[in-house]
Formats: C-alpha cells, sequence, structure tokens
C-alpha cells in the first residue's frame, strides 16, 4: 500500500494531485447534476435560460475528465486541465453572484458565487506552480 502511495505521489506530483483531486469533485458534481440536482435553481436562472441543467451537469463532468487526464500529463502540457476547471467554475460563481446582486432573487447568492469562485481561482494559483525538484528516497530497509 505504502508503494503504491509513493509511486502516486512521484507519478502525479503537486500538480497532478490538484489536478486529480478537481477532477473528481468536478466530474461527481456534474454526475449529480444529471442523475438528481442539488442546490437552488434560483441562483442559476440566467444559466438554465441558456442550457438545460442536464447539459451543464455534463459540461462539469466534461471539464472533470478533462483535469483528471492533465493530472498524468507533465508540467507545461497539463494546462488543458486547470483551464477546464476554471472555465466550468466562473459561470455558476459568476451566476449566483448576479442571483445576489443585482437580480435579488438568491440572498445566499453570494456564498456559493465565493465557493465556486474559490474552486475555479485555485487552479489559477496553481497552473503558476512549478514542481519541487525531485528528492532522493532513502533506500528501504528490508
Amino acid at each position: 500500500m505504502r508503494a503504491a502511495a509513493r509511486w502516486l505521489r512521484k507519478r502525479l506530483g503537486r500538480r497532478g494531485a490538484i489536478l486529480f483531486l478537481k477532477g473528481v469533485m468536478a466530474v461527481l458534481y456534474g454526475y449529480g447534476q444529471t442523475v438528481q440536482p442539488t442546490g437552488s435553481a434560483r441562483g442559476l436562472t440566467l444559466l438554465l435560460k441558456a442550457l438545460p441543467l442536464d447539459v451543464w451537469g455534463w459540461a462539469w463532468v466534461t471539464a472533470g475528465l478533462i483535469a483528471f487526464v492533465c493530472a498524468w500529463l507533465p508540467q507545461g502540457r497539463d494546462w488543458p486541465g486547470f483551464l477546464a476547471i476554471w472555465l466550468i467554475a466562473t459561470p455558476w460563481a459568476m451566476a449566483y453572484l448576479v442571483s445576489w446582486w443585482p437580480l435579488c432573487e438568491f440572498p445566499q447568492g453570494w456564498v456559493v458565487a465565493m465557493i465556486f469562485g474559490a474552486f475555479g481561482a485555485v487552479c489559477l494559483v496553481a497552473i503558476g506552480w512549478d514542481e519541487p525538484p525531485a528528492r532522493q528516497e532513502p533506500p528501504s530497509e528490508t
């Protein structure tokens, strides 16, 4: 088990780990929106005028799969995963923000907007990170 965790850590790195986790979260969120929608539709009024919720759900799944695949790519080639997560989270953040103000349809919209905004913004921060140099592991004792 430890060997598998060590292999994953070495293979993914920090950037890959973030993409992997963000991808899993986006796929699960999108799947949830297609199967049994959660949250308040009041905050998604503008988005639902553009596309139905199941289409948005599949967009979340697609962004998550892109992030998941890009998690395994080397630094410099993994940027589509960060971009995909940011691009799907931003319209949701903006829709909830606008539902709070100026539309005043959803009083808690600003809170949900901050959550989705932070979810996407983490990718903008992480995309600028460099992977630290590889550490030499001490030989294992048997």
